[in-house]
């Protein structure tokens, strides 16, 4: 996941065009090819060992056309293109003409974004309602069509929220770090984000080599916190007979510090134990294992309010 695009006074969003560049080229020294969205579909469902980069670019800022995108162009590169709708045509972003433009490559997905792309999971859900509607009602405008991709603004929804969400769209994509595999709910689909600090190339070469943990469920599932909630009852439930479950090691961002996470393993599940609560805004658990293929990852995210 990616954002702005030599945009340097915004580390933290931000990815430098020559250090963009080289991580596609260690995507291609790899051998993975990129996904193309509108086979989204076709390579979620499928058991296969081969694995493929999907691209995704949130909130359509300029600095993603002028700088990002005759690379991808010139490459056919195919990508996702996230868009709130409200701030299209605003300074320091695509207008319409831009968007319908770069829609018309068969390697080019938009993606929905929100409206507003405010603290959504915030919001009653009539308002919340009401700011998808409004994005959809201003892409079929526009576009001609609905997305069938949703990305969460900030990464952030509730057990709610995300049933309206799956009554819209296929699929959903949060900001939670992991390895989509064709076990992974379809409306909480993970991504690495990728900025100055954390798309230095060495992190982007063990990033992309990474593979997936599955697992069955995540228990809560409502992702939303308050006091009571807070911290939650974690227990991540795996498939019959997978194996290394012991091999397990999480880590969370509980109390404001990222630390290790004491884990209780039963047969088929993990209970994650926290100790103190999670801050606002977000609280993060990140799990990872080594095993005869490599490293597999997964993550989850809660938001508070």
């Amino acid at each position: 996941m990616y954002h702005r695009f030599e945009e340097n006074k915004y580390p933290s969003t931000n990815i430098k065009i020559n250090i963009f560049q080289k991580h596609l080229d260690i995507i291609r020294e790899n051998n993975f090819s990129f996904l193309n969205p509108k086979n989204f579909e076709l390579e979620f469902n499928k058991v296969s060992r081969e694995k493929k980069i999907l691209l995704t670019i949130d909130d359509a800022f300029s600095s993603f056309y002028l700088n990002a995108w005759p690379i991808l162009k010139r490459d056919k590169i195919p990508f996702i293109l996230f868009v709130s709708t409200e701030s299209v045509g605003k300074n320091g972003y695509m207008n319409w003409n831009e968007i319908i433009e770069i829609s018309k490559e068969d390697f080019v997905f938009i993606g929905n974004h929100s409206h507003s792309h405010e603290y959504l999971v915030k919001y009653e859900f009539k308002k919340f309602r009401q700011d998808i509607i409004k994005s959809i009602n201003i892409f079929k405008e526009n576009l001609g069509y609905n997305s069938k991709f949703f990305s969460y603004p900030f990464g952030e929804y509730s057990l709610e929220q995300k049933k309206y969400i799956t009554e819209n769209f296929d699929y959903a994509f949060g900001q939670h770090s992991g390895v989509i595999d064709l076990n992974k709910d379809k409306y909480e689909l993970p991504r690495f984000p990728i900025n100055e600090k954390y798309g230095d190339l060495e992190r982007f070469k063990f990033l992309i080599n990474l593979l997936p943990i599955q697992y069955k469920v995540i228990i809560p599932q409502e992702k939303f916190l308050v006091n009571n909630n807070n911290p939650p009852d974690l227990i991540i439930e795996f498939f019959n007979d997978q194996p290394n479950i012991n091999k397990i090691n999480c880590f969370s961002n509980e109390g404001g510090e990222w630390k290790d996470s004491k884990l209780i393993y039963e047969k088929n599940r993990i209970k994650v134990i926290f100790t103190e609560k999670f801050l606002p805004r977000r609280g993060r658990i990140n799990c990872s294992m080594q095993d005869k293929d490599g490293w597999r990852w997964f993550g989850t995210q809660f938001t508070l309010n």
